[in-house]
């Protein structure tokens, strides 16, 4: 229990990643906030399971892209549990479509989210890590960020710029107690590439050394590596879990 008496958010985690990310980090003693769109039945049970690990637990609504919404979130999350000191930026979306059909809507939407909600979800929590002088940040970026992707230009960059972000933020607050380290992760097994035609993904398959698509507990490992209180000299790190196909 290596985490034990420590606060752990994690964005978009009513499923996929963020909800193995969840378990694991409760798996590891942490209590948990479940951040959540819009599917509520989804996250409540993501909060039972938390329960049923021993853990404390609640299911929070928030956009993460509305700086209003995640700073309501943030200061509910912290009256009921307490500090956050563990933050998992994994909430995301697609709107894939290649450059010369991208509209500008669809650009800024995943930027959006993908982008500005770890910078507001960061911006509101780190503060009270620095404070602590004990933090962890880690934020959920994409093989596509690393080696393109045809039709992701949106995502692509977004996910780029949370490498960037990484870099630069576990430089400003290395001697300050907080790690800041990203995982990439390749192509997942989750409702995200369930919309991929069948054709690709066994494309991707061929492509990927391993042959197969990741977990989303695969993913969530790598999580609670970052987590642990041992990993203090890891920071401005990006862990590939991606099956070999980007070394």
């Amino acid at each position: 229990m290596e985490l034990s008496g420590k606060v752990s958010l994690v964005s978009g985690s009513s499923r996929g990643i963020g909800r193995a990310s969840a378990l694991a980090l409760a798996d590891a003693g942490s209590d948990i906030v479940v951040n959540y769109l819009s599917n509520v039945d989804a996250a409540e049970q993501v909060v039972e399971q938390v329960k049923k690990r021993g853990r404390r637990a609640i299911a929070v609504q928030a956009d993460v892209s509305k700086r209003d919404e995640v700073n309501a979130m943030v200061d509910r999350a912290q009256a009921e549990l307490g500090p956050v000191q563990i933050l998992v930026n994994n909430a995301g979306i697609t709107r894939d479509r290649s450059f010369m059909k991208l509209s500008v809507e669809h650009w800024h939407e995943v930027l959006l989210v993908n982008l500005d909600g770890a910078f507001n979800l960061t911006g509101k929590l780190l503060p009270l890590m620095v404070e602590m002088k004990w933090g962890r940040v880690i934020n959920m970026s994409s093989i596509v960020a690393q080696m393109g992707n045809f039709g992701q230009i949106n995502y692509a960059v977004a996910k780029g710029g949370l490498l960037a972000f990484t870099k630069t933020l576990a430089r400003e607050v290395a001697k300050k107690g907080v790690t800041v380290n990203a995982i990439a992760p390749g192509f997942i097994d989750t409702d995200m590439t369930a919309a991929v035609p069948e054709e690709t993904l066994n494309l991707v398959r061929q492509l990927t050394p391993i042959g197969r698509l990741g977990t989303a507990d695969e993913v969530a490992v790598a999580v609670r590596f970052l987590a642990h209180p041992s990993a203090s000299f890891i920071t401005g790190e990006v862990i590939k879990v991606n099956g070999g196909m980007y070394m």
